[in-house]
């Protein structure tokens, strides 16, 4: 899939290749690997980042797929690699080229991504998983997916985003918090605010404090991952991105889209998540009839993937094949 947006080369080495395809006039960076010789039939397995992230973030579990799937981890609109828009929020007028930022465009995008797709990279299962917000994310793609007659054989979520903040989960707050909301909502929507708050936040000392939260055995918090974090932020329109989602206080959450789905859901989940509670995901395991399976891994915090990639690969492994051979064993029937 090259710049113009046309359909991607069948054949390319299995380590991940950075490439880049235009999508509704956006450049939009992925990282593409599979197996050497490109076989037919295989699954193709979309990677999607949580916020902050990039596609590099799968640093540790892509090259291991690849060895079995076509595997392609997408930067997100206004992440890593990716173009960075001026952000336009609801009733706020924006220039043509401004966008919103929020699950439905990043689920389109996704969406879009697997359709563009040449055959060849379409003929054997499709298979999405997302780590935080982009658990949510590759949730709303099924559902385009599925309006669209392709059917994902599976969705895997790895420490799901909740969405706490959202109005919707307004009551659960503390008294005082639902008191300073609206003041909150008025100055987080302002530029002159934003930026700067942005500016602090995205330097390469507060990163390693964030990550130290977010990995709380401390593993594989090097200066790569830093960097890879780091560098995005200091592209054009990056406060951008980041002020368009901090203003998602009215978008969708997990429970919402859990509730009708049809693709059965799988869960690997950080028991250590400073962020998202296990006992909530535990709680959509219960309710929820799409949730298969959730596997809680002990001493793990908010992106086991990259944390603990020896404890997540083998599980990743044997889930996507699973999935690869239901449906297998569903055509032939």
């Amino acid at each position: 899939m090259g710049t113009g947006g046309g359909l991607i080369p069948a054949s390319l080495p299995l380590a991940p290749l950075p490439r880049h395809w235009s999508w509704q006039g956006q450049s939009i960076g992925f990282l593409e690997a599979h197996p050497p010789g490109h076989p037919a039939g295989i699954s193709t397995v979309i990677l999607i980042h949580g916020f902050g992230a990039c596609s590099g973030h799968w640093r540790h579990n892509q090259p291991t797929l690849a060895e079995h799937f076509r595997v392609y981890a997408l930067d997100l609109l206004g992440f890593g690699a990716s173009s960075k828009p001026r952000s336009r929020l609801i009733g706020e007028p924006g220039p043509p080229d401004s966008v919103r930022y929020c699950f439905d465009l990043w689920a389109r995008q996704v969406a879009d991504f697997v359709e563009s797709l040449a055959p060849a990279d379409r003929d054997g299962p499709l298979q999405l998983v997302g780590n935080s917000i982009g658990g949510l994310v590759v949730l709303r793609a099924s559902q385009l997916l599925l309006e669209r007659g392709i059917t994902p054989s599976q969705i895997i979520l790895i420490d799901c985003a909740q969405r706490t903040l959202d109005e919707k989960r307004r009551a659960e707050l503390p008294a005082l918090e639902r008191l300073l909301r609206p003041l909150v909502k008025r100055l987080v929507r302002q530029r002159g605010l934003v930026a700067p708050l942005f500016r602090a936040l995205a330097r390469p000392g507060f990163i390693r404090q964030v990550l130290g939260q977010a990995y709380p055995s401390g593993a594989n918090v090097d200066d790569e991952l830093v960097e890879m974090l780091y560098r995005p932020s200091t592209d054009p329109g990056a406060a951008e991105s980041f002020r368009g989602f901090i203003n998602l206080f009215e978008d969708v959450l997990a429970p919402d889209l859990l509730e009708d789905l049809t693709v059965p859901v799988r869960m690997i989940w950080g028991e250590l998540d400073p962020w998202e509670s296990p006992a909530e995901a535990e709680t959509w395991r219960r309710n929820f009839p799409c949730v298969q399976e959730l596997q809680i891994l002990p001493g793990l915090g908010h992106c086991p993937q990259d944390e603990g990639p020896d404890q997540v690969n083998p599980i990743l492994l044997a889930w996507l094949k699973q999935a690869e051979s239901n449906q297998r064993n569903w055509a032939i029937r």
